[in-house]
């Protein structure tokens, strides 16, 4: 994956809509999670589909029949360009998530530091599967840092749940 660049790079998203119209309530931790990951993108981030000009980009996001579907456009909302990416492979990965999540928050009121490190680690772990994931989902298609597909796998994953 390509090193993160600054916020001068033109190829970057500087706005983000998700598709709230599937999305259940959702827990302080996880909203607190999808704020951070927006907010981390926007400030730094490097997104260049291939075969377009260069941004910046705004990104609308949606999951729609087991797709997670990202609508490019221009910053007038023009739309450059759609990319649908299946999100069944991320299933297992997006459970595994949510579950150490979920023990993270738990560990974080109640347990040790050395213990709160150790599921951190499993947590940045998962992460990173699911963001090199979607880096191969995207090669030849948008040209993604690490980074921002780490902060899009988050929206992914928050995206997914449903009631």
């Amino acid at each position: 994956m390509a090193d993160s660049k600054t916020s001068t790079d033109p190829n970057r998203i500087v706005s983000i809509i998700l598709d709230e119209r599937t999305v259940v309530r959702r827990s302080p931790e996880v909203e607190h999670e999808r704020r951070v990951a927006i907010f981390d993108i926007l400030e730094k981030n490097h997104f260049a589909p291939v075969d377009a000009d260069a941004g910046p980009y705004h990104l609308h996001l949606a999951i729609q029949d087991n797709r997670l579907v990202m609508q490019i456009n221009d910053t007038d909302d023009r739309p450059i360009a759609s990319h649908v990416v299946p999100v069944t492979p991320y299933r297992r990965l997006i459970k595994d998530y949510f579950t150490v999540c979920e023990s993270y928050f738990e560990a974080i009121k109640h347990s040790s530091p050395s213990k709160i490190e150790a599921i951190d680690m499993g947590r940045r772990g998962l992460h990173d599967e699911g963001a090199e994931m979607l880096h191969d989902q995207l090669a030849g298609k948008i040209e993604v840092d690490r980074d921002t597909a780490r902060r899009l796998f988050t929206l992914i994953c928050v995206l997914h749940i449903r009631g």
